[in-house]
Parts: C-alpha cells; sequence; structure tokens
C-alpha cells in the first residue's frame, strides 16, 4: 500500500484522493509524480482476500488515540473481556501494535504460539469466546525487537487480516499503536473492504493528550471511519483503601468531556486510574471478574453496552455476514 510520506503536505488529500498529485497542495512533494500517474491509487489484489475472510466478522472496532500512553492496549483488553461476558457473542482481538505489541502480555497468553493449518492461522483463545492475535505470538522472546519498516509492518497487517481463521465473531477489536500514519492507513484501507468498522477514541484528560486526539478524529474524519465515541482514562485516582479520589492529570481544558462537546461525539465514559487494573494487567489476569463490583469494573461495562447500542443502531444496515 502507498502511503501519505511522512514530509507530505498538511493538506495532502491521500493516495487514494481523485486530486492525488494534482492538488495545490502537492506542489513540491516528492511524491507527486507517482501519485498524479495513479499508480499510488492501483488496488491491492489482497482487497477481495481481505473481504472473503472477515466476511464472518459481523463488527469492526478501532481502538485509536494518536497518542500514547493513554491507555489503548488496556482499553482494547477490557473492552473485549466486557464484551465477552456474555457467553453468546464470540469477540477477537488483533493487535496491530507491530513494534509494542501488549495484548499477549496484558491476557495472560505469553508463551502461547500461533499454529497455522490449510484454513490459516489460528488466533490464541484466552477464553471459550475471546480470541486473539499479535505479532507478540510469533516472536522468539518477549525481548526481542521488531525494527521495521513502514511497508513490511504493513505487510504483518495485511497478512493478519488475510490469514488468521477467527471463524464468526461478533466483535473483532483491533488494538492500535499512536499516531496517524502506516499501520493506521493499512488497517482502515483493509478493512474498509469488509464493513462495518468504526472507532473508539482514547484519551486522558490533560491538554498535551488532547493535542494529538483531536488529530486522530481529523484521520477518521478524512478517511471516512465512524467514531462511535470518546473515552477518557485516567479521570481520577482512586485510593484502593480510603476510596478517595485524586486529579492527577488536571484538566485544564475540560478533557474529554470537553472534547466530546467540542466534536459533537458522545462520551462514552470517563475511566478512574486504578492500580488493581495494571496490576491485573502485568498479571494476565480478568480484572472484571476478580474486581466485579469496584467503579473501574462498572466503567468498563458501560462502555461496552454503549458499543452494543452503538453497533444495533448504527452499524446493522451495513454488516456483512
Amino acid at each position: 500500500m502507498s502511503s501519505i510520506p511522512e514530509d507530505a503536505p498538511p493538506h495532502c488529500p491521500g493516495t487514494n484522493s481523485e486530486d492525488a498529485g494534482k492538488a495545490s497542495a502537492c506542489a513540491g512533494c516528492p511524491n507527486q509524480q507517482i501519485c498524479s500517474s495513479g499508480a499510488a491509487q492501483a488496488p491491492d489484489p489482497d482487497l477481495d482476500a481481505v473481504k472473503e475472510r472477515l466476511s464472518s466478522v459481523k463488527y469492526k472496532i478501532l481502538v485509536l488515540s494518536g497518542k500514547g500512553g493513554v491507555g489503548k492496549s488496556t482499553i482494547t483488553a477490557m473492552i473485549a473481556r466486557a464484551l465477552a461476558l456474555d457467553n453468546s457473542k464470540e469477540v477477537g482481538i488483533l493487535d496491530i501494535d507491530i513494534c509494542g505489541p501488549s495484548q499477549p502480555r496484558v491476557l495472560g497468553a505469553e508463551d502461547e504460539k500461533v499454529h497455522s493449518s490449510g484454513a490459516g492461522w489460528s488466533p490464541i483463545y484466552v477464553a471459550e469466546n475471546l480470541a486473539v492475535m499479535s505479532i507478540g505470538f510469533l516472536l522468539n522472546s518477549a525481548d526481542d525487537a521488531v525494527i521495521w519498516r513502514g511497508p513490511k509492518k504493513n505487510g504483518m497487517i495485511k497478512q493478519f487480516l488475510r490469514d488468521v481463521n477467527w471463524g464468526s465473531l461478533d466483535y473483532l477489536i483491533v488494538d492500535t499503536p499512536p499516531g496517524t500514519s502506516d499501520e493506521h492507513l493499512s488497517i482502515v484501507q483493509y478493512l474498509s473492504s469488509a464493513p462495518s468498522v468504526a472507532a473508539v477514541i482514547v484519551t486522558t484528560p490533560q491538554e498535551i493528550a488532547l493535542l494529538d486526539v483531536r488529530k486522530e478524529i481529523t484521520f477518521c474524519k478524512k478517511v471516512n471511519i465512524p467514531i462511535i465515541g470518546i473515552v477518557e482514562n485516567m479521570t481520577t485516582f482512586v485510593c484502593p483503601k480510603c476510596k478517595a479520589e485524586t486529579a492527577i492529570f488536571p484538566a485544564t481544558t475540560g478533557g474529554g468531556k470537553q472534547l466530546a462537546t467540542d466534536a459533537g461525539l458522545p462520551l462514552l465514559g470517563q475511566l478512574p486510574l486504578d492500580p488493581r487494573v495494571a496490576q491485573a494487567c502485568d498479571l494476565g489476569h480478568n480484572f472484571l471478574t476478580e474486581e466485579p463490583d469496584v467503579p473501574a469494573t462498572s466503567a468498563y461495562k458501560d462502555i461496552a453496552k454503549k458499543i452494543i447500542e452503538y453497533c444495533k443502531n448504527q452499524m446493522q444496515h451495513v454488516m456483512i455476514r
């Protein structure tokens, strides 16, 4: 896939646009000749294979932020676990953070290895109705560094989408890296061939995080990915002993709530910074079942309910089963 280069002009129309290489913003771009020739717009021959593979997945949900360190991987795992509390639903997690895969550890599956057959790669099941695929399962050691340029990372994402035999899924939750570049363009291109697709945007309350999250919202609008809503993580710190709440990251500009209002998006929930969540993820335990009565569990379950409602009401008409 040909993606927008790092030195692209700020108003680059994108490689899939009819104005690629022709718009005024393209003047001086090193990729102008390639884009204007149409080479960048050539369809990927694997799109049909991805579409066929994902035709049995009802809803694909991207967990995005633009900012690192806001808790995307934790929230991905917790949303998936919350959805999987309904034993009648089949849930999958696809970890496309190629350089920093977290899901094997978060889900307690670090020692697992992927098996392949004529039907493709088999995902790792951490519960009867919860499966996960990550490059972490393909590394010799958890300490191995993935030192790849964009095209190789894009090829890995395509292979995950084309070759993993998920079977029939109700929800596929995609854990993404920070930013709005290669991996994001790749996943959007391939998932766009197999709707229904939507995004959950994750932020923390402080302005330094909101700066990048606003860019992610712009990215979704530009590539036509509907946004289910915004999740604010680490809203307050909840002391496990005295239950007192403290704003560790003050919302100097209104935090996720104001961002949602400004963007015209629902605020799906505000999650407390509970150290027991981090401990459960480090140990690969299911926090939602181990701590069923704490505020964080209630918040995650409420977010999952809102996602379910959105999928039923907004994505049903474009569902491909």
